[in-house]
């Protein structure tokens, strides 16, 4: 499956603008959830528990205020991703040493390895754009926040 539109893994629902997390464990909990969209805490831990097992493998702070924590899930139908802009910067062990304040998660089948590597690829190379980490943390609601990565997303290459 080749992936060429965000939006159909970035829902409304699975955005949250200015989050108060005090901590990289809190904010993966909170990402967590809104991957989990209330199919239930057994859920909700079991994806908490695999982004933490790949942060134990090494930081996905790429740097500059950015985080893309990953995994891939058994029970993962669709690749499905998450944003949420943050109150106040975060601790995530970042390659810079910078605190965090922009985390886009991405889950994805087990199976799908390629298109897992071609996403993040895709993200980090957007992220990298200062003009677009300036537009995000500009930000105040979930709707322009999304809207804001779309957009950003539509402009480049298809995956």
């Amino acid at each position: 499956m080749t992936i060429t539109a965000l939006d159909t893994l970035l829902t409304p629902q699975r955005v949250l603008c200015g989050a108060d997390c005090g901590s990289k464990k809190r904010v993966l909990e909170t990402i967590a959830g809104l991957v989990a969209g209330g199919r239930g805490k057994e859920i909700e831990d079991q994806l908490c528990e695999s982004l933490n097992a790949r942060e134990r493998l090494g930081s996905t702070g790429i740097g500059e205020g950015i985080a893309i924590p990953h995994c891939r899930e058994a029970d993962c139908s669709a690749p499905t991703a998450a944003l949420v802009t943050l109150a106040r910067p975060v601790d995530f062990a970042a390659i810079d040493d910078n605190p965090v304040d922009i985390v886009f998660a991405l889950v994805v089948p087990d199976g799908a390895t390629d298109e897992h590597l071609r996403v993040l690829a895709r993200l980090a190379g957007l992220f990298s754009q200062p003009g677009l980490r300036e537009r995000l943390r500009a930000c105040r609601d979930d709707e322009s926040l999304r809207a804001t990565m779309l957009s950003a997303w539509a402009e480049g290459d298809e995956v």
